[in-house]
């Protein structure tokens, strides 16, 4: 991570906690653990790149970053991934165990537990962006990334890739659903909250595609580089699944060379923004890490 961003997550991540801890319901009599397996999921760590995305995003089309529908925007993209987090690790998904280092979600509790915690965190997202005007016009954009033309259909093709043989064209569609909308949507609502140009949007989409492809080449890379204290959770888990990835498809030097590529074409989308260096270091750091 380079100072500029070092700085940049210095000065905003503990007001991504903050929001993010203060948006959580308060528990209601009987609900106290599913309250609890919530926060558990939520504030257990992680980069929060989603939430620094909405925030970069809005940086460079000139918005002020003390503004509460910013952190609205960057709280339910959060809520989003985490309870996307949570349904991904079940025993009927991925399956897992770890996740940032800590048991998941269905182990530190169970599994009807871990289940409800994601719907409420899902609903939650949603609750967040209707309680402000300046917000609703983020509920559609988001709702499509999360959906059944986002997220979640990503998922089911990656479900029903396993021990299929997929060529480079179909895993870059399931990974555009899978891992990119959520990263795209993410840089489109800090972009739409600033009142950016139709120019700045299409940049900003250029840019986000190109991140959030290059985000999962980086993910398949350290599944297979980096050890499990590194990545928080089990190395190795796409090769035993037999899931397809980019490094089985284009081997290691060639997937690092895609992202690399990928790293390039995202910042030379950035010309056209007031200030895009935050959004250039992110990209930096998402094709660097782990190495």
């Amino acid at each position: 991570m380079n100072q500029l961003l070092s700085d940049f997550v210095t000065q905003y991540l503990s007001s991504i906690e903050e929001h993010l801890s203060r948006a959580v319901p308060a528990p209601i009599q009987g609900g106290e653990r599913l309250i609890e397996a919530m926060r558990y999921s939520l504030l257990n760590g992680g980069k929060r790149i989603r939430p620094l995305l909405v925030l970069a995003a809005a940086k460079a089309c000139g918005s002020n970053l003390l503004s509460k529908k910013v952190y609205s925007a960057a709280v339910a993209v959060e809520y989003i991934h985490a309870y996307s987090l949570i349904h991904d690790d079940l025993p009927a998904m991925d399956d897992d165990d770890l996740r940032r280092g800590q048991p998941t979600c269905h182990i530190a509790f169970d599994e009807a537990t871990a289940i409800l915690a994601g719907d409420a965190l899902q609903c939650a997202a949603f609750e967040v962006l209707s309680e402000s005007a300046d917000t609703l016009p983020l509920v559609a954009p988001l709702a499509k990334a999360a959906g059944a033309r986002g997220m979640v259909v990503g998922q089911a093709i990656d479900l029903g890739a396993v021990d299929q043989a997929l060529d480079l064209q179909q895993l870059s569609h399931m990974h555009k659903h899978k891992t990119g909308a959520l990263i795209e949507v993410s840089v489109q609502m800090g972009a739409i909250v600033s009142g950016a140009t139709p120019a700045q949007l299409a940049a900003l989409q250029r840019y986000a595609a190109a991140i959030g492809l290059a985000f999962q080449i980086q993910d398949d890379i350290l599944d297979v580089t980096a050890d499990t204290h590194t990545l928080g959770k089990q190395q190795g888990a796409d090769a035993a699944n037999n899931k397809p990835t980019y490094v089985s498809l284009l081997g290691l030097e060639e997937a690092k060379s895609k992202a690399c590529s990928l790293l390039v074409e995202a910042k030379s989308a950035l010309t056209l923004l007031p200030d895009g260096d935050v959004l250039a270091a992110i990209a930096d750091y998402i094709v660097e890490r782990g190495n």
